[in-house]
């Protein structure tokens, strides 16, 4: 029976990178609770507003500033110590949900919802230190022989483990109190944040970058968003797309909880949905991209996201009904989102000079990443209403335009995009996120870094108490 983690049996040459793996796994059960859905469901039983929901769950979108910052620290401390301090110091953040689910109050009190939304931006804060580090990293200290089938393995642990966090958090919201199933998932977010700090700690770290300029890349920033170049063209395309697609996971959780009245297990389910879209459509795409090209899936994506904008707005008018509708909805949501952001990382290299690749790239997810996550914050203001009761809700009429304008922005998108120029004849390197194609919505923060990877001597450090 072949095992699941590769062993000095079963994969020699990837068995020294096993901790990596061990790594994604633990990882894939803390982000899919501690900035996902459940997190959403917790603010919204606390009696968050679609704003206060929007705010958080764009903190991981926002703070990707801080990824450019922190990768001036490489040079400095080298790729482990920032890696760990970053995941090592977001674990104790979430402490505070547990506690505040162990008060269990009927009603959520405003400085119980300041309380959750301040410990969700210090454990995005730490979380993006964290993930400067962490790809370039994998991708310095890995043999090219083998990066290959770590990358799959990576993709396939954090998936088992992503669908798996899910549908136990959909079975605890079914058999549990809200507040216990909350607690449950937060200490198995816990558990598993402190294991993937321990088998971080089992990787050794590689030699340390060169010194970066963070003067020169603020300096070189706005010349490169703004100055008419492919690069130019195609981000801003890229950051419509992020305003668009952005909103819809938080506020669709939302909507289904206080308008639709659906119970947290049910929303729940439907989140394994779309995770099951995000892994269907990150193996049946991957591979055919290579000959078809990035733009056809540029295309696929905005057709679906058509779907989307369309299914939605019938169903808040009352003319589809039925959970399977939902189902459909939340499959074609994840599908939709792989597509893109497999697309994007083929095709970004193409508009990326490649003497300035590392900058390109980094500003590319900085930008997409700050502004997208912007519109859940501005659209949580607009469907932010009250209920009959005075308990916060969503504005259904507005929420009804949002799809409106998520339809009309895809009809338009389609078009400039079907004009996009790219060249399939000559071969470019796609970028390499590991199992961040399985986390589309959140992909576009593991781009940002300064460092190439490529341009990396694969040189194992020794741990400092093996120095001589």
């Amino acid at each position: 029976m072949p095992s699941l983690f590769p062993t000095t049996k079963s994969d020699p040459e990837l068995a020294p990178y096993r901790a990596g793996l061990l790594f994604g796994f633990f990882n894939a059960l803390t982000w899919q609770i501690a900035i996902g859905t459940p997190m959403v469901l917790f603010a919204e039983r606390l009696g968050a507003t679609s704003f206060q929901v929007g705010l958080a769950y764009s903190f991981v979108f926002l703070l990707t500033p801080v990824q450019v910052a922190a990768t001036t620290l490489l040079p400095h401390f080298g790729f482990k110590r920032v890696a760990l301090g970053g995941w090592g110091v977001r674990s104790f953040f979430l402490a505070v949900p547990i506690w505040l689910s162990i008060l269990a109050p009927d009603v959520g009190q405003p400085w119980m919802i300041a309380t959750l939304i301040w410990s969700v931006f210090f454990f995005c804060l730490f979380r993006s230190i964290g993930t400067a580090a962490m790809t370039t990293w994998l991708i310095g200290l890995l043999p090219p022989a083998v990066r290959g089938r770590y990358f799959a393995s990576d993709q396939f642990l954090s998936g088992v483990a992503g669908v798996g966090v899910l549908v136990a958090s959909s079975a605890l919201f079914a058999l549990l109190p809200i507040y216990s199933a909350l607690l449950v998932q937060y200490v198995i977010a816990l558990v598993g944040s402190t294991l993937s700090y321990y088998s971080l700690k089992r990787l050794p770290d590689i030699a340390r970058p060169a010194a970066i300029s963070l003067a020169s890349v603020l300096r070189d920033t706005p010349r490169h968003m703004f100055s008419p170049s492919p690069f130019r063209h195609y981000l801003w395309l890229a950051v419509w797309y992020a305003v668009i697609t952005t909103p819809i996971p938080p506020f669709a959780a939302y909507y289904l909880k206080v308008g639709a009245q659906l119970t947290p297990g049910q929303i729940m389910q439907f989140e394994v949905l779309r995770y099951c879209g995000v892994i269907a459509g990150a193996w049946l795409l991957r591979r055919r991209i290579d000959t078809a090209g990035a733009r056809p899936f540029f295309l696929v994506t905005l057709g679906l996201t058509a779907v989307i904008a369309v299914g939605w707005w019938l169903y808040l008018r009352h003319l589809i009904d039925g959970t399977a509708a939902m189902f459909a909805l939340y499959f074609v949501v994840g599908l939709g989102a792989v597509c893109w952001n497999i697309a994007n990382l083929n095709y970004l290299p193409k508009v990326a000079p490649d003497g300035e690749r590392a900058l390109y790239i980094s500003i590319h997810g900085a930008v997409t990443s700050c502004i997208g996550g912007g519109a859940p914050i501005l659209w949580g203001l607009v469907l932010k209403s009250t209920g009959p009761t005075g308990s916060p809700g969503i504005d259904v009429g507005w929420f009804q335009w949002f799809f409106a304008s998520v339809l009309v922005s895809a009809c338009v998108l389609s078009v400039m995009m079907a004009h996009l120029h790219e060249d399939t004849k000559t071969p470019v390197e796609p970028i390499i996120i590991g199992n961040a194609i399985l986390n589309p919505f959140r992909a576009a923060s593991y781009l940002v870094n300064l460092v190439d990877a490529r341009s990396l001597v694969r040189e194992v450090m020794p741990e400092r108490g093996e120095k001589k």
